[in-house]
């Protein structure tokens, strides 16, 4: 068996916080594990070259392997992303409601 069929076959790990990544076409795209973030790279990746692309697909398959920490894959993808002229953007905004926001009234 070889190391991507080994890869394939191991449980999904979830970042801390997910990623929200602008693509070159202007599409946001979001990415909560190392799974989603390996296979966007292996499989969607716009450039297949790069010093911080090919670090990026190491340390994700590292980190699913527990060879490395969550945070070193993310952080390779981040600069895999920027490298690429993907911008990450911070966390969507919540859901608004027009209108003032009033607390709920609790019954006596």
């Amino acid at each position: 068996m070889d190391i991507e069929e080994r890869i394939s076959m191991l449980a999904d790990i979830s970042f801390s916080a997910p990623l929200h990544v602008r693509l070159s076409s202007g599409i946001s795209r979001t990415f909560g594990s190392v799974n989603d973030t390996l296979d966007f790279l292996k499989n969607e990746w716009p450039l297949r070259h790069g010093e911080r692309y090919r670090r990026a697909c190491e340390k994700c398959r590292a980190g699913l392997l527990r060879q490395a920490p969550i945070a070193v894959a993310q952080e390779a993808f981040v600069a895999a992303c920027l490298e690429a002229g993907m911008a990450i953007e911070a966390e969507p905004p919540a859901l608004h409601r027009p209108g003032p926001m009033t607390p709920p009234r609790m019954s006596a």
